[in-house]
């Protein structure tokens, strides 16, 4: 049985990556640093898909969670999802300086070492797939969380070039605004993004393992945000950015 390793698994789109993956008939590794949530998390999907969910809690800012997940890797997964992530409430920079850095290293460091540690099995048995989780906002210009996600874009489409197999695929997916717990755990205010920009994990997540099939390095899921990054590129950076900060991250 394959075996699929998704960190930030417990809410979201890593929750919806993993019903996506139990339904096609992966044991799942659930990474999250909540382990009562991880608990219910694993029960619910072995109630509902009948597969195993190893549960692993593990806070991918701190070094001793990295090289727990890392350790994990190492034994061999088919698939990564490296889908961790956060906001800082406030703009650069006025957002105390330790809260960026731990934000640059779940955001880049993490994806940069999972990625790693997860590569030689894949090689190997030469076959595996690393989804590492953006942003359409790597596209616009807004503060470190862009930054971050612009990073992690193109760190992506370099490492798939560089690995140079289309056995194993390393895809950046970027989504827009979705309906998960992540703004409000950022402290974010959402009343000004507009309802039609709104998607759902789960549609996310079906078009992200669409455009992975289909040997993409970068996935922008829905219509909407396909026709904002086209548009995007067109226009100014100074403007881009002033219209981000209109309608938010």
């Amino acid at each position: 049985m394959p075996t699929a390793l998704i960190t930030g698994a417990t809410s979201g789109i890593g929750a919806a990556f993993a019903r996506r993956l139990a339904a096609e008939g992966f044991s799942l590794v659930l990474v999250s640093r909540d382990e009562h949530r991880l608990a219910g998390a694993a029960g619910q999907l072995k109630l509902r898909y009948g597969v195993s969910s190893e549960v692993l809690p593990a806070d991918l800012a701190t070094e001793e969670g990295l090289a727990r997940v890392e350790s994990r890797l190492a034994e061999g997964v088919d698939v990564l999802v490296n889908n961790a992530g956060f906001g800082n409430p406030g703009r650069f920079p006025d957002v105390p300086v330790e809260d960026e850095v731990r934000m640059l290293k779940v955001h880049c460091e993490a994806v940069l070492r999972l990625t790693l540690a997860a590569l030689p099995g894949m090689r190997e048995r030469e076959r595996g797939a690393i989804i590492n989780v953006a942003s359409v906002a790597a596209f616009f210009p807004r503060g470190t969380y862009s930054a971050s996600k612009a990073w992690v874009v193109n760190f992506s489409e370099s490492a798939a070039a560089d690995v140079g197999d289309p056995r194993i695929r390393i895809m950046a997916l970027c989504p827009g605004f979705v309906r998960t717990e992540f703004h409000r755990r950022s402290g974010m205010d959402t009343a000004g993004i507009p309802g039609f920009l709104w998607l759902k994990a789960d549609d996310v997540v079906r078009a992200a393992m669409r455009d992975l099939a289909l040997g993409r390095r970068v996935s922008v899921p829905d219509p909407r945000y396909k026709a904002i990054v086209a548009i995007g590129r067109l226009v100014p950076r100074g403007l881009q950015a002033r219209v981000s900060a209109a309608i938010g991250r």
